[in-house]
């Protein structure tokens, strides 16, 4: 089949996500477009021919929390600016592939295209699990607006597609049909990784303040292979037992699969990952990011880490790191097979689309 594919560019969780399922399309012989924005369309450019670059919803944070206004703002100026350029290549589209079917990494302008032609439209993300299932009352005390807001947006962005395929590690009842939850959807890297029981911690925080944090990880004791917190350092930093390294996707894999513990935000794809390589967590979300929040409190749910809302406690992070063993049990019992459900669901409704059946 021709299929038009949208990547939303704001986080990388969707981009890599979707380099997986992108291979594997090509793989089984289909021809793929590809639209994606912000650093999703950098990151997929690198690996597929057929990229497009659009204009899409980004984020603006400061302190570890969403900055509501100036994130308003900056989309509506960049949207109007965006908008001709958007349309002038659906347009070169519709001339030049003519696609039967849309796939969307939670990406609006691949969808309205869909709509607009009348095509079978596809969702496969992690964010639906907010509108599509049901969602216990100690997931949303406290945030019970963030919840709400966040469910509303979500139902209005990609609403009528003919079926939605959620990753997810927690399992909530699922309250629409056309949903189908599946494992996280995991990179190659990840899958090939060796977990072992190394003794050091992994920091993954963007944040440059945590005075705290820092203090009770050097009085800890523990060595800690920090990322994020020092952005622009082009070689590792050493201080005692912390060790502030610069990005590289396989040092950080390394660090991640040989890790005692895991210490970042409430991303979902890093948590999926810590996960599957059964590494305990303490997650700290994004301030007003309520998908975020989600993710920790099931995580603390199941037993395979701590939420947080902030890393100014070090009594919190003294208990994180004593309960560690207990974390280590309950994580030694997951087990998935994310990429082959992921696949199998997908093909199917494939088949059912060319059959005129979706």
């Amino acid at each position: 089949m021709k299929i038009l594919y949208g990547v939303v560019g704001e986080g990388m969780g969707h981009a890599m996500r979707s380099r997986v399922v992108l291979e594997h399309l090509i793989k089984q012989g289909h021809e793929v477009e590809i639209m994606a924005s912000g650093r999703a369309e950098q990151f997929l450019r690198k690996r597929f021919d057929g990229v497009n670059k659009i204009h899409g919803f980004h984020i603006i944070y400061e302190e570890n929390r969403v900055r509501r206004g100036s994130t308003l703002l900056s989309n509506v100026l960049q949207g109007t600016a965006g908008l001709p350029e958007n349309i002038r290549a659906y347009f070169d589209l519709i001339r030049d592939f003519k696609p039967e079917l849309v796939v969307s990494d939670f990406e609006s302008w691949t969808y309205v295209y869909g709509k607009t032609h009348r095509l079978p439209i596809l969702s496969i993300d992690n964010m639906q699990i907010i509108n599509r299932c049901t969602h216990a009352p100690e997931i949303l005390e406290g945030y019970r607006t963030d919840f709400e807001v966040t469910k509303a947006f979500i139902k209005s962005k990609l609403p009528f597609c003919e079926h939605y395929l959620i990753t997810t590690f927690f399992y909530p009842q699922v309250r629409k049909d056309r949903t189908t939850l599946v494992p996280p959807i995991l990179r190659p890297e990840i899958l090939e990784a060796h977990p072992s029981e190394g003794e050091h911690l992994l920091v993954y925080q963007t944040g440059e303040g945590y005075t705290t944090l820092l203090d009770t990880l050097h009085k800890s004791g523990l060595e800690c292979r920090i990322y994020g917190m020092r952005r622009n350092i082009t070689e590792e930093q050493v201080e005692g037992n912390l060790r502030f390294r610069p990005f590289s996707e396989r040092v950080f894999i390394d660090d991640l699969a040989s890790a005692r513990g895991v210490i970042a935000g409430g991303g979902f794809t890093t948590m999926g990952e810590a996960v599957y390589l059964r590494k305990p967590m303490l997650a700290v979300p994004v301030d007003h990011q309520f998908e975020q929040v989600m993710n920790a409190r099931y995580l603390e749910q199941l037993g395979y880490g701590k939420y947080a809302k902030d890393l100014n406690n070090s009594a919190l992070i003294r208990t994180f790191l004593d309960t560690i063993p207990t974390y280590q049990e309950k994580l030694a019992g997951y087990q998935q097979d994310g990429n082959r459900r992921l696949f199998e669901a997908l093909d199917g409704l494939l088949d059912k689309a060319a059959a005129g059946l979706l």
